[in-house]
């Protein structure tokens, strides 16, 4: 328990008011005022009670002797050794026994014989009992007293520490000697200081050195600059001074370098849903089972984290690692509600008061989840490859967000998304079978053995852990600012904001898919096309009036046309009519007219086009490049391409093109979805026996068939009738000058008369 400060008000002490300091010069207690001064002469009258109740006003510490301890923090008890802890409590001991007759001083809780007779408050005074003390202490063992810090305790002494228990509770009892002050920073003379600081820039430059090696360049900067008159204080000096003045040195010299790059925008407040949205990848620590081979293999997890409300917005799988596209359509998630899936609940829709759900489902066209929605204002990302590339910055042009990338090497300017990886791998990954650990040395004997999910069920599953649990969860340290001791979740955040702010509800438009694309500047060839890395895309309903044309754009593309390509699948691109303002898919000329094409992404692509290079193939039309392609793509199937004798990458490859076709499909308006393999199976329940179907058969399949198939339209496509030769002496007769004209002179009945 601690008292008020008693503010001296006499003539000549200092006061500091509002930072300015001011001297006492006359007081008038018949007024309730006094006269203040400062050192320029200027004077001042104010109030008694002004002066008490300002929260700015103390006494200033060259003129009170209780501001003497000021500019450093107040002792507390905590300060104390066990061993002086001890010794205080003993003190306070013998403090409450003189103030209420028992050592715990609670009368209700008395110790054994207490109240002793000459420390009962019933018979003795405040003084009696102050006397028998220092009676009482005075009768100990002069090494046992000094021991235990009692030793020439006298009635002033118990004056002095009661006053101080009273105003600074246990810690009043403590002996000032045990809490010396100590010297705060080091101080030292400018040369060695220009030579530390200089050391300082040298060695971040540098590979990592220790100490002794700092010491040494510092000697000799003082050496050379000041001469060697210079004193230079000792090592371990040096070595405090150091730790003081740049910390410990732990840190590795990469990070320590980009922690002392400076901020080029500052610090951000964040206090509202949508202005700060933290992008990340990491791999998934759990082994799932891709859908082509039924190899285990490890996915890529990509996460898009509301930094005000800490709700995971968006999420998206990526088998092997992700591209632009991937991260693109992230962040269209993000600006979409999240429709509800077949087997959730309706504890799962949309939860936030003030917006109805039937409201929500009418402008999105689907029942809508419990999960926010909205156009971000900032994206804050890693300087990873896929963040930094002109695609990604076109697409959040459209999407209207700004990008703020954290600084280089400093995962804690994104430290949300960061600590969100961590707490779903201890919530949900750790629990699931296939998990493996956070580091080589952790992981299970065989953790691809144990892998039993496929990529579907693994991202339905996280898709109703994030609506059904995160959301719901407490944050705990994570609290808002405003009430930081309350009991807060991502969704009781985000249901806030609407009672302070509101909600703009803005759904795009399905069209924002085809806008998020890569976007190609050609011409329309009058025969062929459009040519589109590589490769030629045509449809003749749709290019029929632009054929040779020049479109209407002006400015740096001026006479081309916009078509936009999906790197995950190759089979077609999109085609903007100008007129009608509808997307067109055009799908490739190479394409068999017959069956099904497997998906092939830009890498198959770019390998078709490097093979028929190498071979010296220079094909008329793209329909030549089929056959290289199947084969790429393993429709032959050698003993080599056995999946048994491929290798891994190879596995990995098809199942990649597979997977990134099905995201592609997801992704892409219904009205322009092209014909595509079946469906994944429904995720099933964890815990259950799920059964993977090696897929590899079907696809060798759908090649060959599309091989025959194109093979059959050549063999049943309708031929003219060949024409039989002419007779003998055709080419006479008819060239013959000899041969009479065949007499075509007839009456006509409705012509004129003959002549006579």
């Amino acid at each position: 328990m601690t008292s008020a400060a008693v503010l001296d008000l006499s003539p000549g002490a200092g006061l500091l008011l509002d930072g300015t300091e001011w001297t006492v010069e006359r007081r008038e207690p018949h007024l309730g005022r006094v006269q203040l001064v400062k050192d320029d002469g200027t004077r001042e009258r104010m109030t008694f009670r002004f002066l008490a109740n300002h929260p700015q006003c103390r006494p200033s510490s060259r003129t009170s002797a209780a501001g003497a301890d000021r500019g450093r923090q107040r002792k507390a008890s905590e300060d104390l050794t066990a061993g002086r802890l001890e010794l205080t409590e003993l003190r306070m001991a013998h403090l409450l026994e003189v103030a209420t007759g028992f050592r715990s001083g609670d009368p209700f809780h008395p110790g054994p014989g207490e109240p002793r007779a000459e420390y009962d408050p019933a018979t003795t005074t405040l003084t009696e009992r102050r006397h028998a003390k220092v009676a009482e202490l005075a009768a100990l063992d002069p090494v046992h007293a000094k021991l235990l810090g009692l030793g020439s305790v006298g009635y002033r002494t118990l004056i002095r520490w009661e006053n101080a228990r009273r105003r600074f509770g246990l810690v009043g009892c403590a002996d000032d000697r045990w809490l010396r002050r100590s010297g705060g920073t080091r101080v030292v003379s400018a040369q060695v200081r220009e030579a530390v600081l200089a050391v300082r820039e040298e060695t971040k430059r540098m590979a990592k050195v220790s100490m002794r090696t700092k010491d040494r360049m510092i000697r000799q900067y003082v050496r050379e600059e000041f001469g060697p008159e210079t004193k230079v204080p000792s090592y371990d000096t040096l070595r405090r001074l150091w730790q003081e003045w740049f910390g410990p040195g732990g840190a590795r010299q990469r990070y320590a370098r980009s922690a002392d790059l400076p901020e080029s925008e500052g610090h951000v407040l964040v206090h509202r849903p949508g202005q700060v949205v933290a992008l990340d990848t990491t791999v998934l620590p759990v082994m799932v089972r891709e859908h082509v081979f039924g190899d285990p293999v490890k996915m890529h997890l990509t996460l898009a984290l509301d930094v005000c409300t800490h709700s995971l917005v968006a999420f998206r799988l990526t088998l092997v690692s992700d591209t632009s596209v991937d991260v693109a359509m992230v962040l269209r998630d993000v600006t979409m509600p999240l429709p509800m899936r077949a087997d959730w609940g309706e504890d799962l829709e949309w939860p936030y008061p003030g917006l109805p759900a039937a409201v929500v489902a009418e402008f999105a066209g689907h029942a809508v989840a419990g999960l926010p929605f909205f156009t971000p204002e900032t994206v804050t990302t890693d300087h990873g490859s896929v963040y930094r590339n002109h695609h990604l910055v076109e697409v959040e042009r459209v999407l209207g967000c700004q990008v703020l990338p954290a600084r280089v090497l400093r995962p804690t300017d994104k430290a949300a998304v960061e600590r969100a990886f961590g707490v779903i791998r201890q919530l949900l990954f750790e629990h699931l079978v296939g998990y493996t650990g956070v580091d080589v040395a952790d992981r299970g004997a065989d953790p691809a053995a144990d892998a039993v999910l496929t990529a579907d069920q693994l991202e339905h599953l996280i898709a109703t852990w994030i609506v059904g649990v995160w959301q719901k969860r407490k944050l705990g340290e994570y609290a808002p600012a405003w009430d930081p001791d309350g009991s807060h979740s991502p969704n009781s955040l985000f249901a806030a904001s609407f009672a302070q702010t509101g909600f703009a509800m803005d759904i795009p438009s399905s069209e924002l898919f085809y806008e998020l694309l890569p976007a190609h500047y050609v011409r329309i060839d009058k025969r062929r096309g459009v040519k589109i890395r590589g490769l030629w895309y045509d449809d003749t309903d749709v290019l029929r009036d632009y054929r040779g044309e020049l479109s209407t754009r002006g400015g740096k593309h001026k006479g081309k046309w916009l078509i936009r390509r999906d790197p995950r699948d190759r089979r077609q691109v999109f085609f903007q009519d100008p007129l009608s303002h509808a997307w067109h898919p055009l799908p490739w000329t190479g394409m068999p007219r017959a069956g099904q094409m497997p998906a092939f992404g830009d890498a198959r692509a770019s390998a078709l086009l490097a093979k028929a290079a190498a071979a010296g193939l220079k094909p008329k039309s793209d329909t030549e490049l089929l056959p290289v392609l199947l084969e790429l793509i393993g429709s032959n199937i050698p003993v080599s391409k056995w999946p048994t004798q491929m290798k891994k990458s190879q596995r990995t490859e098809h199942a990649r093109e597979t997977h990134q076709a099905r995201a592609a499909q997801a992704d892409r308006p219904t009205s322009t979805a092209p014909a595509a393999p079946p469906p994944a199976p429904a995720p099933a329940p964890v815990g259950e026996e799920t059964a993977t179907v090696l897929s590899w058969p079907g696809r060798a399949r759908q090649t060959q068939e599309a091989v025959a198939g194109e093979r059959r339209r050549r063999r049943e496509a309708v031929r003219p009738a060949p024409v039989p030769p002419p007779e003998l002496g055709h080419s006479f007769r008819a060239r013959s000058v000899f041969v009479l004209p065949e007499d075509d002179l007839k009456e006509d009945p409705g012509g004129p008369d003959e002549a006579g």
